[in-house]
Order: C-alpha cells, then sequence, then structure tokens
C-alpha cells in the first residue's frame, strides 16, 4: 500500500517536473530564441503608424482669385455585417442605386462582402459612385442614414467619411493651363502635374503607443512629424482677361465653327501668359466624362501648324535689321517663278508696289523678294532660329512641342516658301508669341512663363519668378521700325489687310495670316488655318495676342475671321487694364480721318448681387474694382448713368464695414480716389498733382489715412521725343487731368482697409509638311 502510494507520487512528481520542463522551455523558447519576432508582433499592435496628410496648394490668378484649390468631399460607406443582420441589403441598394447612380448588382457587391474568414466586413467604401462625393450629396446620404435609424433604430449601416479633393471654381476656364488632379492623388496636365512636386508637399506621420481598443496609453511616448503643406502658385493668368478670351472665341466658333481655335495674350515685356485657351476645351472638376482626348489637347503649346503670313514679322523684321527693307522700292506683284514652280499673290492685279505696300496687302511675291533675293537662305534662318522657333520655348507646362524648322537653305524654292510662312516651317502658337513680343518690346526675345509668384504657406516665403531674358533678336530701333510698317497693316482701312483688327483710340500693330493644310503630301485648298497676331498700343505696348481658327466651315481668311477675335479681346483687355485712349488716326488712302471714342454709360448697380453686376460689367467690357467682402452691392462709383471717361474703372463696395481693404489706385484720377475713399470714409493726405503713383495707408490718432502721391499722366511713343509726338498720339483724355490738392480730406469715421478684389466669371491646327514641290506652289490668302 505505501509502495503504491510512493509510486503514484513519483509519478504526479514526475509528471510535474515535466511539464515545468516544458514550460521553462517554452518560455526560453519565446522569450530569448523567438524573442524578436514576438516583441515586433506586440508593437505592431500596440504601436500605430497614422500618416497626416498635406494639404495641396492652391492656384490664383494674378490678382489673387482662386483657380484650383482643395475643397472638403465625402465617401459613403457601408457596413456589410449590420446590413445583413438587420435584412437591410434591398432598402439600402435601392437608395444608394437612387443617390449614387451605381449599378445594383456592383452595390449588393458591396453590401455582401466578406473577409477571409467567410465574415461579412464592417466597413466598406462605395467606389466609384460613392468616391469623393459633394456636399450635397453627402447631405442625401446623412438623411438617409437618419431614416434608418429612426425606422430600425440602427447605427453604422450607411456613413460618410470626410476627405477632400480637388475643386476648380471657374469650371472651364483655362482648363488647359490648369490641367486637373484626380482623386487617386495623381496629376493629370498643365500647372497641376508640371508643379505636382512643389503643389503636392510632403505628408508628415504620427507615431504612439494604443492598447486594443484604440486608445493612446498614457505615458507613452510618441514620434510626431508635421505635414509640410503643398506650396501655393499664383499665375500671370488674369481671370477676367482669360474671360474675354474665351467670350470671344465662344462667339467665334457659333460662327464658323472651327475644328480647333487657339489664343494666346502675354505681356510682350515679361512674357507674363495673361491668358491662354484652346478649344475644344473640357471641366477639370468632371475631366473623366470628356468625349474625347482631343479635348485635353492644349494647342497652344502642343499643335504645330504652317502659320502661313503670320510668319512673314520675322521675314520683315530681318529685313529691317538688315537695312536690306526700303519701304519706298518697288517691284512687280502678282507670280514670281522660283525653282521651276510658281508663287501668286492673293491678285494679279495689284501692278508694280512699294515694299510698304505689299507689307499691307501681304504680298507673298514680295516676302519672296526679301526672303531669299534680299536675305538669303543662311541669314533668314539665322533670324528665323533667333527669334526662337524650332526650339521649346521652355514655358512652364508639360508636353511643349518644338515645332519644325526643316528648310534647306540651298533649295531656292524651300527658302521662298518659308519667307512667307509656308512649306518646311511648323511653328507653336506660343513661340509666334514670343516672337510678336521681341518685336513690341525692343527686340528682346523673352521666356513665356505662367508662374508669377511660389508660396510656401507655412513659412510664409515667396520666390518670385522674374521674367527671363534669352536674347537681342533684333535692335531696339530695327523692333521700333517694323512696329511702324505692322501698325500701317492695321491703320490703312483701304489696303491693310488687318484693317479689321483697327481699335477706335488704340495704336495697334499686326499681321493676318492664312495657310493652306497639307493633307498626306498634298495642299487640300478646302481646309485653312487661318489666324491673326498684333500688339497694342505700339507706343507702349500692353498685350500682345495670337488668334488661331483650324478649318473654320466658310471660306474666309485671317483678316476677316481672326482679326475681329483679336479687336474685341484687346479693346476690352485694354479698357480693364485702364490703358487710357488717344485719338490714334485711321488712314484710308493717303488722308485721316480720326475715329470718334464711343465711351459706355455707367450701369445701375447698386442693389444687385455681386457675381450678377460683375457679369454684367464683363460682358459690357468696363473695368471694375469689388471692395469687400459682402454679397450685394451697397454702392458704387461713378453714379449709374454717368458717361465714363477713357481707361476709368467702376468701384463696387458690397459693404458698409470698417474692414473693407483700400483698392490699389495707381493710375486713377485724384477725383475718382477721393470720391471712393470718402464712400469708404478714409481720410486722404494728397502730394502733387495728376494721377496717383503711389499709396500708403497708415494709422493718425487712430483714424485710418491714405497718403496719395500725384504725378501728371505723360503720354510718350516710344522712340520719339515729345516735340516730335505725331498727331495720332493726340491724347483724348484730357477731361480726365488730375486737380491740385495739398489740403487734407480727412473722414468723420475711421476705417481699417482689407482687400477685396474679386474678377469672376463665366486649337491651332497641326499640318503635315508637303513636298518641295508642293509648298514653292502655294497660293497665300489673306483677307
Amino acid at each position: 500500500m505505501v509502495k503504491r502510494i510512493k509510486l503514484r507520487t513519483l509519478l504526479i512528481g514526475g509528471c510535474i517536473t515535466l511539464f515545468f520542463l516544458v514550460l521553462l522551455l517554452k518560455v526560453f523558447w519565446i522569450q530569448v530564441v523567438s524573442g524578436e519576432y514576438w516583441h515586433n508582433q506586440v508593437v505592431t499592435q500596440v504601436e500605430r503608424d497614422q500618416v497626416i496628410q498635406p494639404k495641396r496648394g492652391t492656384i490664383t490668378d494674378r490678382k489673387g482669385n482662386v483657380l484650383a484649390a482643395d475643397a472638403p468631399a465625402y465617401t459613403v460607406v457601408v457596413n456589410p455585417s449590420i446590413i445583413q443582420e438587420y435584412d437591410l441589403e434591398n432598402e439600402v441598394v435601392a437608395k444608394l442605386h437612387q443617390l449614387l447612380k451605381t449599378p445594383e448588382d456592383e452595390l449588393r457587391k458591396h453590401l455582401s462582402a466578406k473577409d477571409k474568414d467567410g465574415k461579412y466586413l464592417k466597413n466598406r467604401e462605395i467606389r466609384n459612385g460613392g468616391w469623393k462625393v459633394d456636399p450635397e450629396l453627402k447631405a442625401q446620404v446623412d438623411t438617409f442614414k437618419e431614416y434608418l435609424k429612426d425606422k430600425y433604430e440602427v447605427i453604422g449601416a450607411v456613413d460618410t467619411v470626410q476627405e477632400s479633393k480637388r475643386y476648380y471654381p471657374e469650371n472651364k476656364l483655362a482648363s488647359h493651363v490648369l490641367g486637373y488632379y484626380r482623386k487617386d492623388g495623381t496629376a493629370g496636365m498643365g500647372l497641376e502635374a508640371y508643379y505636382n512636386k512643389e503643389l503636392s508637399g510632403t505628408a508628415g506621420k504620427l507615431l504612439y503607443q494604443r492598447d486594443r481598443k484604440g486608445v493612446p496609453l498614457q505615458g507613452s511616448e510618441s514620434i510626431y512629424e508635421p505635414a509640410q503643406n503643398g506650396k501655393n502658385l499664383k499665375l500671370t493668368i488674369d481671370d477676367t482677361i482669360q474671360y474675354y478670351i474665351e467670350g470671344a472665341m465662344q462667339e467665334a466658333i457659333a460662327t464658323y465653327n472651327p475644328k480647333t481655335m487657339t489664343v494666346v495674350a502675354a505681356d510682350p515685356k515679361t512674357m507674363d501668359v495673361l491668358g491662354m485657351a484652346s478649344y475644344p476645351n473640357f471641366n477639370p472638376n468632371t475631366y473623366g466624362s470628356t468625349s474625347s482626348m482631343e479635348h485635353f489637347r492644349n494647342n497652344a503649346t502642343q499643335s504645330i501648324y504652317e502659320p502661313g503670313s503670320t510668319f512673314k514679322i520675322v521675314t520683315l523684321a530681318a529685313a529691317v535689321q538688315e537695312k536690306v527693307f526700303n519701304p519706298n522700292e518697288t517691284y512687280q506683284s502678282g507670280m514670281i517663278r522660283v525653282g521651276g514652280w510658281d508663287i501668286r499673290d492673293v491678285s494679279r492685279n495689284w501692278g508694280t508696289l512699294t515694299y510698304l505696300q505689299g507689307v499691307k496687302r501681304s504680298s507673298n511675291v514680295g516676302f519672296v523678294h526679301l526672303g531669299l533675293d534680299k536675305l538669303g537662305g543662311e541669314r533668314l534662318r539665322k533670324y528665323i532660329n533667333n527669334f526662337g522657333f524650332g526650339v521649346k520655348t521652355g514655358i512652364d507646362l508639360p508636353s511643349e512641342s518644338s515645332g519644325a524648322i526643316t528648310f534647306h537653305t540651298q533649295y531656292k524654292s524651300e527658302v521662298a516658301t518659308a519667307a512667307y510662312g509656308h512649306g518646311r516651317v511648323q511653328v507653336t502658337p506660343i513661340q509666334q508669341v514670343a516672337a510678336i513680343s521681341a518685336i513690341a518690346n525692343g527686340g528682346k526675345l523673352m521666356q513665356p512663363h505662367l508662374v508669377k509668384e511660389i508660396t510656401n504657406p507655412d513659412t510664409g516665403e515667396v520666390q518670385t519668378i522674374q521674367p527671363k531674358e534669352v536674347r537681342q533678336v533684333i535692335s531696339q530701333e530695327s523692333a521700333l521700325q517694323t512696329s511702324s510698317y505692322l501698325e500701317q497693316v492695321v491703320s490703312d482701312q483701304e489696303i491693310g489687310t488687318g484693317r479689321l483688327a483697327y481699335i477706335d483710340g488704340y495704336r495697334v500693330a499686326g499681321k493676318t495670316g492664312t495657310a493652306t493644310k497639307v493633307v498626306g503630301k498634298v495642299y487640300d485648298h478646302s481646309k485653312d488655318v487661318v489666324s491673326f497676331i498684333g500688339f497694342a498700343p505700339v507706343n507702349d505696348p500692353k498685350i500682345a495676342v495670337l488668334v488661331v481658327m483650324d478649318e473654320p466651315n466658310k471660306s474666309v481668311g485671317g483678316g476677316t475671321a481672326a482679326a475681329p477675335v483679336f479687336k474685341k479681346i484687346v479693346s476690352q483687355s485694354l479698357q480693364y487694364m485702364g490703358v487710357p485712349k488717344t485719338g490714334a488716326k485711321a488712314n484710308k488712302s493717303d488722308s485721316a480721318a480720326v475715329k470718334t471714342v464711343n465711351l459706355p454709360t455707367v450701369p445701375q448697380l447698386t442693389g444687385q448681387v455681386k457675381k450678377d453686376a460683375q457679369n454684367a460689367l464683363l460682358k459690357q467690357g468696363i473695368a471694375y474694382e469689388t471692395v469687400g467682402k459682402g454679397s450685394k452691392i451697397v454702392r458704387q462709383y461713378p453714379e449709374a448713368g454717368v458717361k465714363m471717361k477713357p481707361g476709368q474703372r467702376i468701384y463696387l463696395l458690397t459693404e458698409d464695414s470698417a474692414n473693407m481693404t483700400i483698392p490699389d489706385f495707381t493710375g486713377v484720377s485724384l477725383r475718382d480716389t477721393l470720391q471712393v475713399l470718402t464712400l469708404m470714409k478714409v481720410g486722404v493726405q494728397v502730394s502733387g498733382e495728376g494721377y496717383v503713383v503711389s499709396q500708403k495707408a497708415q494709422m493718425v490718432s487712430g483714424k485710418r489715412i491714405v497718403n496719395v502721391t500725384l504725378q501728371p499722366a505723360k503720354e510718350t511713343v516710344t522712340g520719339v521725343k515729345p516735340e516730335e509726338t505725331p498727331d495720332s498720339t493726340t491724347d483724348v483724355a484730357s477731361n480726365q487731368k488730375g486737380s491740385t490738392a495739398k489740403t487734407s480730406t480727412d473722414s468723420k469715421t475711421d476705417t481699417t482697409a482689407s482687400a477685396s478684389s474679386s474678377r469672376e466669371t463665366s486649337k491651332g491646327g497641326s499640318s503635315a509638311v508637303a513636298d518641295e514641290k508642293s509648298a514653292a506652289a502655294i497660293k497665300g490668302e489673306d483677307n
């Protein structure tokens, strides 16, 4: 009995000892042999690494109006586990199909989704229909969520998660410049793609320890690296000028229904691009629904085409620079035979012309003489290269084309056709705008650019993009002479091909173009690319514009179809920029007749909704400044019914608050400045006389005072001494002279300034190169 008890004790003790040995071995294995593995497992479950997404940078126009920004968006999520538990699948499918337009069979897949263990999921995003939806749709989903809660006492079956998406408040405006940003976080094209690195910023992170419920552990260490937000871009684009461009394009498209259309506007002195548009276009908010990839093509930088007679500006400038252009020398127009092929003018009835008359009439024969006989192939090619053709301009947009200058200088026929923009000459619109700007600004080829400033929102650091000069192409004197000849293309109302681009009160220089397109290797005379290029005012250029229409549905030339578009855009833009009109003369035959300037009457805007008032002014081409952040116009200056003065703008006050920003009065008369500041109840101190050249706001004895410095207006003509200024520049804005004031006009109520100025808004074709014989025989046409 005792022996049996001992054996039993030994057996139990042995088992216990063996158990502890196994336990100790297991502990040793876990803590020592596999210690690193299990440590990593615990860290994975306890530590959480949360990514902090940066905010994408905002894109604004040159005045600060937002063109692209991040906006709130929401993703619809469902809980299949709850939906199946409460048997809500049919009802949820029906409602989400109605709201999100997602197919019912696709919704059922989401609502019945299971994990690898066969259990229904607890969180499922509804893509694509419910991905990053607008607040309006989110509100409808929330209403349905509340319905489920009230009727079935169910919480969490359907919900929304806040995110953000890219929003373009002006919709199609400047779409090819801006590009688009996809929901998956990738940039599509345009500035969004070119400056994606700057706009994106850098993600931050938060590393902390938590319990199994996700609550941070007390006393645990955390690592926080803040996100670096994307940088903001301020563009050279002016959204008001962009609005003028796209509005004029819409009218031309309705009339001529071209295959594509392109307009580029720039400041010729800096090559700041003021506006750029291509047709057909797209809405970057709904880029996924665009019907054709052709809508995404930015013709201004990507399409190449034979320019036709607008290219004659290069030949003319080269001939002037080389001193081989004698405006009074004559030649026989009509037809010339080169290399066995005939090159013709649009008319054979002109007879003997002077070279200046040939420029006005856009005579192909005259330019063949200039390019082939007087310059020669080598010199012509040198100037074509120096004006920037055949290479990329370096504009800050992706996928820019370099064009193609492939004519051989030893072949007379190729040199001859290149002299008037045909044959082996293919260019981009932005190259042509850079070239005409070089003539306008005194001979300097400037690099075009679209971004004016890059701002770091976290540090406030601002990087200003300075204008970049590529090279001096021609002398300032040659540029002035060339400009004067191009001005006569517009001002001569009898034989000037650009006469329809004439603008009352402004000196305009320009050139028409009509190029027959190549189909295969043969010119198809039923298909044309028509264009007009020019700048204004000639004496102090503020804007250069190119208008290109590819295959208009009517048999028209650049002078008929494109020049009026140029006129509409430039006249509106100059008025908007506050450029004073002069008594420019339009020549008819050998006499001159001064055109009467018809100025608009100020409309009644007080009481209107701000956006409605702004749109009404935009349609009339009236410049305005909005002051305040209100939604309605409470006061205006000038008052309704008053006849506007040249270069004057309307001031729209939207609040009576003392926080309104003081507008920029540079170039404004003293009278207008005093009237507006009086309406704003701001004190004024004036020095000098004439027009405002500078202003400074300060607080004096608790009141807001603006110190205004005035200088007399000076109307000068580039390259002409004041005493030699021609009659064509007589100032008709003399009734806008500023008065002298040496006293301080104080106000009864002080104001603090806060600026609020808004401008709200609403493809050149490519062609192949023909063979040498066809190119030599082509007939250029200008109307």
